[in-house]
């Protein structure tokens, strides 16, 4: 069997206008003073199961990208990629650059990590990787808690089963050529209605089932400023 080669994409493409300010929330400080995209990287950089590490980031701030990578001496980080507008362009954008490289002997796989979560911990990282030894499509999830209401014009409509929802994090992970898969066909239908990348390989790809590993609360995602 091939030696799987775990590569790490970082998302951070957006611009966060949730958390307000003019700066992206993946380049705010956290409570030790280093910014949410610096915890995130650090956590792919320390697992032994990461073979490499690129980072998505939108092009407006690449040169503040590129001091940090220069202030922190980060050893897996081979590539920085400009990210697109909507978070499937710049998932898009890594895959494509990344179907071009050669990999020779090993079976490429990707772990596609929101920047914005960057409390992912190795324990979930190393599952991951370890799925992703025989399955090719792996995501993070934790039960939903809370009761569920199916809602229309403001009213209650339905309680579901809250045993059957989990919530979604990251990273997703996928054998290299099944991701690429999926987005080929997406992009020959000329459109994509999906809001992580679990949902792309759904939609376009639903014959690969998608392994799950239970996730962790505190893998929870910057969203508003308070979550800082």
């Amino acid at each position: 069997m091939k030696k799987m080669h775990n590569i790490a994409v970082i998302l951070a493409g957006g611009i966060g206008s949730r958390v307000g300010g003019n700066t992206p929330k993946q380049l705010l400080p956290l409570a030790d003073g280093r910014s949410v995209l610096e915890h995130s990287v650090d956590a792919f950089e320390a697992s032994p199961y990461i073979d490499e590490i690129v980072v998505v980031m939108h092009p407006d701030y690449i040169q503040t990208l590129q001091k940090l990578c220069r202030s922190n001496h980060w050893q897996k980080l081979t590539k920085l990629i400009p990210g697109g507008a909507e978070r499937w362009e710049s998932t898009y954008n890594a895959v494509f650059q990344l179907s071009t490289s050669n990999f020779q002997l090993s079976t490429p796989a990707l772990l596609l990590h929101d920047a914005a979560r960057p409390f992912v911990s190795p324990r979930i990282i190393a599952e991951v990787c370890q799925a992703l030894e025989t399955h090719e499509a792996v995501t993070v999830a934790v039960p939903v808690t809370d009761t569920l209401y199916r809602t229309e014009d403001n009213q209650v409509c339905e309680i579901p089963d809250r045993s059957r929802f989990m919530r979604a994090q990251t990273p997703q992970a996928f054998r290299l050529t099944v991701i690429a898969e999926a987005f080929r066909r997406a992009m020959k239908e000329g459109k994509i209605a999906a809001t992580d990348d679990v949902g792309i390989l759904r939609r376009y790809m639903p014959e690969i089932p998608v392994f799950i590993v239970p996730g962790e609360e505190t893998n929870r995602k910057i969203t508003y400023r308070e979550d800082l």
